[in-house]
């Protein structure tokens, strides 16, 4: 055994915790001044990023040599099926139709945030990678669910619209301990290294503030 996986992400998650004012876009969600077009430009953004995190987390999976490591990006891919399935709902609910998503053009400050997710899932080994992915889960779960809840109290929509935020906002059963297994397994098995999973951490964090803070420049 070389570490602990939870001493680990700890030191990770508090060396990357949000500072106030990072987001620019969920403070204006929060306050009901974020334009409906703003909102439904996220969700046509996310009906190209969740295809492909699927795909990614697929192939880390595949490339995974533990079988928690394979499990645990086995389960993110299935998470993301699940995700796609509820944006359609949430665009509908904002006033766009499907040629509406299908018509529009990405930014490419949101795509950076699935091309790495993409690079890792080539290039990194599936321990560091799953080290960058669980850091980022505890900023990116709280964003959605601080979404989830102004979209229903300022924007009006139903917890049916909603289910995309809240499938990322809730955490899933047993998420935290499949992911401290993954980590772990790198760990002992020496294929997850401290000074590589805290790089592709901190990008990955950085990719993900680009993706809320490229929107509000379309306002």
């Amino acid at each position: 055994m070389t570490g602990s996986a939870r001493a680990l992400l700890d030191s990770i998650h508090q060396e990357l915790a949000p500072r106030e004012g990072e987001n620019r876009l969920v403070p204006l969600v929060q306050e009901g001044t974020a334009p409906r077009s703003v909102l439904g430009a996220l969700a046509a953004e996310e009906s190209r990023i969740v295809p492909c995190d699927w795909r990614s987390f697929l192939t880390l999976s595949a490339r995974a040599t533990d079988r928690p490591t394979r499990e645990f990006f086995a389960g993110l891919a299935q998470g993301e099926g699940t995700a796609l399935g509820a944006l359609p709902k949430l665009s509908a609910a904002l006033g766009w139709s499907e040629q509406d998503v299908a018509d529009y053009r990405p930014k490419a400050g949101c795509q950076a945030y699935p091309a790495y997710m993409s690079w890792l899932a080539l290039h990194a080994d599936p321990g560091d990678a799953a080290v960058a992915i669980v850091s980022n889960f505890a900023a990116f779960g709280a964003y959605c669910a601080e979404v989830a809840r102004a979209l229903r109290t300022r924007y009006g929509l139903s917890d049916s619209d909603c289910e995309f935020f809240d499938l990322f906002g809730t955490p899933a059963p047993r998420a935290d301990e499949q992911a401290e297994a993954a980590v772990q397994a790198g760990l002992d098995a020496g294929t997850t290294t401290d000074a590589l999973a805290r790089q592709y951490a901190g990008l990955f964090q950085d990719y993900e503030l680009m993706f809320w803070n490229t929107l509000p420049d379309e306002m």
